[in-house]
């Protein structure tokens, strides 16, 4: 049993907050529920401690005796803050301390996660965003928000995620042993499985370069998965829109070239490879000192590409060449991003690619500008070259990532 404090902050999502309330009392947790004194406006203190079994409180001025500040900090495991508003992450990164819930976090060496929670306008604020990376920079675990509808007319980006996903979010955390050693148990424990993500990026010159949309958040679901299933994680990360996870370990790269080392240097000794980074296979031929100027005779300046390398295919060789005595693994997990047109669809053009390249599973996704790249959901359909029956999934990252860990599991259980 692990002690959790859970903060609740004002906004329409407080409700949400009551189911992940339940999500961790019936998993044998004791929780705390600390509200700030305008979240009740949404749901009241009544309902927290039913719920919660606990009394509730939110001034510092409340069970002075057992100075709560102080106390609730310094006994918890852990601190979630869901929903967390634009206010609090304020209050938070300025290190105030004028309620209970944000003296608590002053007072607490616990893990801290934030799930926040907001109008899309506000979650892009300049203030908002350079407050996330100030307690990111402090080793807050800041949850993405979900995409959806928002209070009222409003879609985009700041809806709270829902219960289950934070909790399994937070899983990790509530674990005997921490996320980065394999826990003895699991369908991985014991196993080593490396992932590279995000996207690469080849320079121009000091100020432009070619790159692709990919965020890593598909690559990050899936070091989280791997965790909770027991592995050791080495995450390989190129350029990526989130930080990554905790207890992975961390490898970076920003070009194809040096992304390409740092595979095949991770790879060796895993059981598993996951190749889900968006590798640019173009780079320009030439890269300029300087940057490129616009000439005073208005002419369009030529840029010539050449190829990047094939990581996957050149690593699969690699392995071909070197045989069972080779410390390659023999499971690789490829990704294809796809686009159909009026030859092929996107699962033809997968399984022609699953083909070539030579790798034992590839997961087949369709792209473009609004689909996959930066959001938080995903539809996949996992090609085996076996010819095992193809797996599909959709849904959340998350839930994805889940998908195909158990995939890279089953597979790992009948070699």
């Amino acid at each position: 049993m692990k002690r959790i404090v859970l903060g609740v902050s004002a906004g329409i999502a407080a409700y949400k907050a009551a189911l992940l309330l339940r999500l961790f009392k019936e998993a044998g947790h004791h929780v705390d529920v600390i509200p700030t004194t305008a979240s009740l406006q949404f749901v009241g203190a009544a309902t927290w401690e039913a719920l919660s079994g606990n009394p509730v409180h939110t001034s510092v001025f409340e069970a002075v005796d057992t100075v709560n500040h102080v106390r609730l900090g310094q006994e918890a495991d852990l601190v979630v803050i869901a929903p967390a508003t634009a206010d609090v992450l304020a209050r938070a990164a300025a290190g105030m301390a004028n309620d209970l819930l944000t003296g608590t976090l002053l007072a607490t060496g616990a893990p801290v996660v934030m799930a926040p929670a907001m109008h899309t306008e506000m979650w892009e604020h300049p203030a908002t965003v350079a407050n996330v990376a100030t307690l990111r920079s402090r080793g807050v675990h800041i949850i993405e928000p979900a995409v959806g509808r928002l209070t009222g007319k409003d879609s985009g980006a700041g809806r709270l995620p829902d219960p289950e996903e934070i909790f399994a979010a937070v899983r990790g955390y509530l674990e005997d042993e921490a996320p980065s050693r394999a826990s003895g148990s699991g369908p991985l424990a014991g196993k080593i499985v490396a992932i590279s993500a995000g996207g690469t990026r080849e320079p121009l010159d000091p100020v432009r370069y070619l790159g692709n949309r990919s965020s890593g958040r598909q690559g990050i679901a899936l070091a989280k998965a791997a965790l909770a299933a027991g592995a050791t994680v080495r995450f390989i990360a190129a350029h990526m829109d989130l930080p990554a996870p905790e207890g992975v370990e961390l490898i970076t790269a920003s070009t194809a070239r040096q992304l390409q080392g740092a595979v095949t240097e991770a790879a060796r000794g895993a059981d598993v490879l996951i190749m889900s980074a968006a590798v640019a296979d173009f780079r320009p031929a030439q890269y300029v000192d300087a940057k490129i100027k616009k000439s005073d005779d208005h002419a369009d300046p030529v840029i010539t590409l050449v190829r990047n390398p094939d990581i996957l295919a050149m690593l699969i060789a690699q392995r071909a060449a070197e045989g069972r005595s080779g410390d390659l693994p023999q499971l690789v997990v490829g990704f294809a991003a796809e686009t159909g047109d009026a030859e092929a669809g996107v699962l033809e053009y997968g399984a022609a690619k699953l083909a070539r390249k030579g790798c034992e599973m590839l997961v087949v996704n369709e792209v473009g500008e609004n689909l996959t790249f930066g959001t938080d959901e995903n539809t996949v359909t996992i090609l085996f070259a076996d010819g095992a029956q193809p797996v599909h999934a959709s849904g959340s990252k998350d839930r994805v990532a889940a998908t195909v860990i158990d995939a890279v599991a089953g597979a790992l259980g009948d070699g």
